[in-house]
């Protein structure tokens, strides 16, 4: 039986990647590590906390002495680091939780995995760290090789972490990969990111708050197409390599929300539109072929598809 540590598993990608690695495959024992912090909810792992494969632990990935401790006890065989804090308007208002949690538990990690000869690291970023994308040729494409260029202090942070573990695979040959994916969206997403708080706020008859013009593009990625790439990356990637995980869905801010309306049969006159973000970045959008290429990955949700099934799923729930 091997062991897999999962970072941040209580929040929103973590514990859909829980339930798809307890769904597949059953020679993993899945160790899931989370602060509880405001976005994490055990409630979203609920239906498999007596699966005998799995288990929780309460810890901070930049306590050391704690993360060395757990790691000379446990004997992990993989490490995905889903933990981060993420949200970018919280990272406007106080950039030094995103610095300790993003960075320095990062370091952290990877300095337990060097001492305790870790078989595979796995980052999981994302592709803010890129920078912004014009808005007016969508011709053009984040790939692995584009410049970092963040824009927040959020996409520093996560820029200056995946330096760090690019690092440590150049200066200590630690087994490492990185993925980084566009905006993801899915089941068990915290009500502050832009779909689920506007469907919350749709069904609420709420004004829906959009930034700016509504203009800003990003490429969504279903939550379930983004655990396939990472399940095929830490099985089969190359040791060192980064790759991209996008949906090819581009849509912009305000037509997202105007198809949220539209299915839940609300007035677009609950749009209201708001001061825009600090540094709000224009565009994103992920050329996906090295991952397409080399290992065969494919997404099988559409945004049409994912957006109905997330409505659904949010509708149920709330």
């Amino acid at each position: 039986m091997k062991k897999m540590l999962i970072t941040g598993g209580a929040g929103f990608i973590g514990s859909n990647f829980i339930h798809y690695i307890l769904s597949k495959y059953n020679d993993y024992q899945v160790i899931n590590l989370d602060k509880l912090t405001y976005a994490a909810n055990l409630d979203n792992l609920k239906d498999i906390e007596d699966n005998k494969n799995y288990r929780f632990i309460h810890g901070d990935i930049a306590d050391q002495e704690f993360i060395f401790k757990l790691f000379e006890n446990e004997k992990f065989d993989i490490v995905i680091n889903f933990a981060a804090e993420s949200h970018v308007d919280n990272s406007i208002l106080n950039p030094q939780i995103f610095t300790i949690t993003n960075i320095l538990g990062t370091q952290v990690l990877l300095d337990a995995c060097r001492k305790y000869n870790i078989k595979r690291f796995h980052q999981v970023s994302t592709d803010e760290v890129y920078g912004e994308l014009p808005l007016d040729d969508k011709s053009i494409l984040f790939t692995e090789k584009t410049p970092l260029n963040p824009s927040s202090p959020y996409s520093a942070s996560k820029a200056s972490a995946d330096m760090l573990v690019k690092s440590y695979y150049r200066t200590y040959s630690l087994p490492i990969t990185i993925s980084r994916c566009s905006n993801n969206y899915g089941p068990y997403q915290h009500l502050e990111k832009l779909i689920p708080l506007m469907i919350s706020k749709a069904i609420n008859n709420d004004n829906l708050p959009v930034y700016g013009n509504g203009l800003n593009v990003r490429d969504w990625l279903h939550v379930y197409d983004h655990c396939t790439a990472i399940d095929l990356i830490i099985h089969e990637g190359k040791i060192g390599e980064i790759y991209n995980i996008g949906g090819n869905n581009e849509k912009s801010n305000i037509d997202v929300v105007k198809i949220i309306l539209k299915e839940l049969g609300k007035s677009e006159k609950l749009i209201k539109y708001v001061n825009d973000r600090p540094g709000h970045d224009l565009r994103y959008a992920i050329d996906s072929t090295k991952i397409k290429t080399s290992l065969n990955w494919k997404p099988v949700y559409s945004f049409e598809k994912g957006i109905l099934d997330t409505i659904k799923w949010y509708t149920k729930m709330l």
